[in-house]
């Protein structure tokens, strides 16, 4: 197999696309959609850009695969999905989240069954593409819909793990849960050492390159939040305690809108334009809860 990746600086995501060269078919994970909070404007120029060079190879894009639903960037899947044909998948866990955000943005007419997404993944599910084997491992804590896909020495691991000096995501958004992480970073340290972690996120210092992948090995070892010898107890303590110090995600309430619908813009209202929500004096706890009177 061949894995090409892609790093967008804004959000500090990586985009990979895994590549079966003998049948030349591929996957992009987590594309990205460039969004301007400021100006509302969306940027595909990143994402069109990663498909130019994937089709210019010859590769045919079969699978478009989250990770889980982001809340630092918006997705491109379905702009992917329209461009290629390609369908598009997620963790079964994504309907929770569609039912605590429909509430959040009073989407009530946004359905909540996953339908948006051509493929909903649970645990041992297995994806084709070409000869390749894609494992499918949920890995839920930093939101409740996270899965790992895992093909030869490979997973890619969404936000379940950071690079070694950056630690773990954090577990404050509504289905989320640090003992959960923890346990998920525990089923990927059990992977043989040698497997790459594909990161979906780093956010390197100045002058520095981002990483893109880790082994097991490597993290179980130097990972500075949870290591090989790192307690449950102590990583839920320094998970929370850390969470509680943390702002919302600069898009947090765009992005979510979008990604719960798989990357489409809510419907255009009498004028042709998309309108996103931003809900006045209420937090996202409040909301997710009916504590509104």
């Amino acid at each position: 197999m061949e894995i090409k990746s892609y790093y967008e600086p804004d959000s500090g995501t990586w985009t990979h696309v895994l590549i079966d060269p003998a049948n030349r078919k591929a996957a992009i994970i987590d594309p990205v959609w460039v969004f301007d909070p400021v100006s509302g404007r969306a940027d595909a120029t990143f994402i069109e850009n990663v498909l130019s060079e994937t089709q210019s190879g010859g590769h045919t894009v079969e699978w478009v695969l989250e990770t889980h639903a982001h809340a630092d960037h918006l997705t491109a899947a379905d702009l992917v999905r329209k461009r290629t044909g390609a369908k598009a998948a997620c963790g079964r866990g994504i309907r929770e989240v569609q039912k605590n955000f429909c509430r959040v943005f009073n989407l009530s007419d946004t359905p909540t069954d996953g339908s948006q997404f051509d493929r909903l993944l649970a645990e041992g599910d297995v994806i084709m593409l070409g000869q390749l084997e894609i494992h499918v491992l949920e890995t839920p804590g930093h939101t409740g819909d996270g899965v790992t896909y895992r093909v030869g020495d490979a997973a890619f691991i969404g936000d379940t793990l950071f690079s070694p000096s950056l630690g773990s995501a954090r577990c404050d958004f509504p289905g989320g849960s640090a003992g959960q992480l923890y346990d998920s970073i525990r089923k990927l340290y059990q992977l043989p050492a040698e497997t790459r972690l594909f990161l979906c996120h780093d956010y390197p210092g100045k002058g520095e390159e981002p990483l893109r992948e880790v082994t097991v090995a490597e993290s179980a070892k130097r990972n500075i939040h949870v290591s090989a010898t790192t307690t449950r107890e102590e990583f839920i303590a320094l998970r929370t305690n850390r969470d509680r110090k943390l702002s919302l995600p600069r898009l947090i309430l765009p992005a979510l809108q979008v990604n719960i619908r798989a990357g489409v813009p809510p419907q255009p209202e009498s004028g042709g334009v998309s309108y996103l929500r931003i809900p006045f004096d209420r937090s996202i706890e409040e909301l997710i809860k009916g504590e509104i009177q």
